[in-house]
């Protein structure tokens, strides 16, 4: 059974997108699917073409010209739905799988319709609310109201839809499409990679740990992060717990001015920019608490981050903000820390208590790991696509 995955970008670029949907097609290959991707201009790619992947063959989109955003948009939506065809006739695909935005989404329904072939939509985000917090768009406006509108329609349309958590579906399903339609796959992790390491005491001498508890982050660093929040938290911090220190790792669009805020409080905040993914469990091994300060705005209601799954899958503790996105990955108490969104005083007291405690961590990290074992890895996530495959069939 061959499934055409339909991607805004993929590996090599690094992101959480692109890490999920390698998991997705790495196992979709362990349970016997025969997965193949197309993905968008926003790839990079100089021309089509293609290339293989990890035993798995990867199509590319050519750039699309257009001054306008708008104009740009749809000529990318007119020239995705010609490769989707070409490609789905040349693999003979069983189904279309696309995956958000909608500019993979809609041409893969019109594809889909032309050939006759079952369209899966996966929205991993509401676009137009990433979009909020980016600044690009404005909540409540027309560009808004109008991406919101689109997107409806094509979840009714959609022979299926596929979210990553149940905040999502809820809002899909409250849009008026049957609740029988809508299935959670959620993010997972693979557990043979992210697993319990000693800490590495050379990176840790390395980028200059020493002495206190280190509290970090590893992900883009997105307004709605919360990072100057956790910057503008660690004086308080310290003043219980000597030496305590920050470490970021990743980048993006509030990196310079983080590293600005943080300028005063000289090496107690440590930055070291991007790593390789495959790089990632060190530097996690060198952080005592794994800390996701997400401010409370629409899109982290309803959305699960991946990073905080991979901390908890290595055992360690993860302290988060109540957020629903992260009500749906950690119990307080039990596999991680909560505190309410945006207080201090709330975040300041968790952080010294765990800070201080090592069995507590120990604690925390342990069933944290076994949550994962049990409910996240991805040869236990994976599977779930069969089930949505084989009714469609």
């Amino acid at each position: 059974m061959t499934i055409l995955h339909i991607l805004d970008h993929s590996v090599p670029l690094a992101s959480g997108y692109s890490f999920r949907s390698r998991n997705l097609v790495r196992f979709q290959q362990q349970v016997g699917l025969r997965p193949v991707v197309l993905t968008s201009p926003r790839q990079g790619s100089e021309r089509d073409g293609a290339d293989t992947l990890e035993g798995v063959r990867h199509y590319r989109t050519g750039p699309v010209g257009g001054r306008l955003s708008w104009l740009r948009e749809v000529r990318q939506m007119g020239r995705m739905a010609m490769r989707i065809a070409a490609v789905a006739r040349s693999e003979r695909a069983s189904f279309l799988h696309a995956h958000s935005p909608l500019l993979n989404g809609l041409p893969a329904l019109w594809a889909g319709r032309r050939l006759g072939l079952p369209v899966i939509y996966e929205a991993r985000a509401f676009w137009e609310d990433a979009a909020v917090d980016h600044g690009t768009v404005r909540q409540g406006s027309l560009r808004y109201r109008l991406i919101r509108l689109v997107e409806t329609w094509l979840f009714r349309k959609a022979d299926r839809v596929v979210t990553i958590c149940e905040g999502m579906r809820k809002e899909i399903v409250r849009r008026g499409v049957d609740a029988a339609r809508v299935a959670v796959v959620p993010n997972g992790v693979d557990v043979d990679v992210f697993r319990p390491r000693s800490r590495s005491e050379s990176l840790a001498k390395r980028i200059g740990l020493n002495g206190g508890p280190v509290f970090g982050f590893i992900g883009s660093f997105y307004r709605y992060e919360g990072l100057r929040f956790l910057i503008d938290s660690i004086p308080a911090i310290r003043e219980a717990l000597v030496g305590a220190r920050v470490l970021l790792v990743g980048g993006g669009e509030e990196d310079a001015a983080l590293r600005t805020a943080a300028a005063c409080l000289g090496d107690t905040v440590v930055f070291v920019g991007q790593v390789p993914h495959q790089r990632v469990s060190e530097f996690l091994s060198v952080m005592d608490v794994f800390v996701c300060p997400r401010r409370r705005i629409r899109l982290t209601e309803l959305v699960t981050p991946l990073k905080p799954l991979e901390a908890m899958a290595m055992g360690r503790p993860v302290l988060a903000s109540d957020v629903g996105g992260h009500r749906e990955l950690i119990r307080h108490e039990a596999t991680g820390l909560l505190f309410p969104a945006e207080s201090q005083r709330a975040f300041v007291a968790q952080a010294t208590r765990v800070g201080a405690d090592p069995l507590l961590r120990k604690a925390l990290g342990e069933t944290a790991r076994s949550y994962v074992l049990g409910e996240r890895s991805w040869d236990r996530v994976v599977p779930m696509y069969l089930r949505i495959y084989s009714e469609l069939a």
